[in-house]
């Protein structure tokens, strides 16, 4: 039997296309902190999971002291029912929030020819992009017109103080809200390390948490302007590695986690690490296919790595020597 290739969508396609206002130059996040704080928890592509939204909150009640939580874009996705969106809008209100290609995409007062706003690369099918584009079709049909505005003006970045660190929190990368250079594949290549060295001369930044590219990744470089670590927690409401259902956030405090980290490392008194988010993976599935039965966009997308997990190991996200 003949297996169909991928197909495949032209680089300008919906989904595809990085928006001119996703851009921003690395030297934006040298900056005055915008808040600071003992124990900073990083939840990214929350993917309107709220399993994992009950268990992050119940993570930090175990914190000696209440941590700063940032959702730091996409905590949209799958709740594309009225009721699960404000669900998810309530559930993130009391924290501070970035919005991810997802939120700016809702906001949007018209289709600009971005689709998701993904701006996937070459590596990934057509056909999973045009699924995206069809999942955010139906997101905008529940999100009000009041909810718009507030997205809309939600930060594209932030900068922390965490004891004697500065840490640029984004949804993408350094220089775009879609940008996909913190990947773990990208963060590999030889030829990032030069784009490395000129964000880290730009912004003064210490340490990057990300998120995006749906797959955690820690590394740590010695470069020119100092030392940069950059930690992508891949996605905090679905699962992380094959054969575990759990999500992932970034945590980054003056003090050990109460919880095991997944890995981590110290760098100037700090405990960065990637923690588990072990949320109710069954009440999740159950809600997932109330919304998105077999033959939907998300059940073709994501129901498989919601069950068993992406081809992705733990030792792929765990900094390397």
């Amino acid at each position: 039997m003949t297996v169909a290739a991928p197909r495949q969508t032209p680089d300008d396609a919906p989904g595809r296309v990085c928006p001119i206002d996703y851009a921003y130059a690395p030297g934006v996040l040298n900056r005055a902190p915008d808040f600071a704080a003992d124990t900073l928890y990083v939840v990214g592509g929350l993917y309107g999971n709220d399993a994992a939204l009950r268990a992050i909150e119940a993570m930090a009640a175990h914190e000696q002291t209440p941590p700063q939580i940032v959702f730091n874009g996409d905590f949209h996705w799958f709740d594309a029912q009225a009721d699960w969106f404000a669900a998810i809008e309530r559930g993130v209100a009391p924290y501070r929030t970035l919005r991810g290609n997802v939120e700016t995409e809702v906001a949007r007062p018209g289709d600009i020819g971005a689709g998701c706003g993904c701006a996937y690369p070459p590596s990934v099918s057509g056909d999973v992009v045009t699924r995206s584009n069809e999942i955010i079709d139906h997101l905008r049909t529940v999100t009000p017109p009041s909810t718009r505005a507030r997205l809309a003006q939600l930060p594209m970045h932030l900068v922390a103080r965490i004891g004697a660190l500065t840490i640029g929190i984004v949804h993408g990368d350094a220089a775009a809200l879609a940008g996909w250079r913190f990947a773990h594949d990208e963060l590999d290549h030889p030829r990032r390390r030069d784009w490395l060295a000129a964000i880290a001369a730009a912004s003064h930044v210490d340490v990057f948490a990300s998120t995006h590219t749906c797959l955690a990744a820690l590394r740590d470089f010695d470069l020119p302007a100092g030392r940069l670590t950059v930690v992508n927690n891949g996605a905090a409401g679905m699962p992380n590695f094959a054969g575990d259902r759990r999500g992932v956030i970034t945590r980054i405090a003056t003090t050990p986690s109460p919880h095991r980290p997944l890995y981590g490392l110290r760098r100037d008194g700090l405990h960065i690490d990637a923690l588990a988010v072990d949320y109710n993976a069954d009440d999740f599935l159950r809600r997932f296919l109330t919304r998105w039965p077999p033959g939907s966009p998300a059940y073709e997308s994501y129901y498989r790595r919601i069950v068993d997990g992406p081809d992705y190991a733990i030792a792929q996200a765990r900094p390397r020597p």
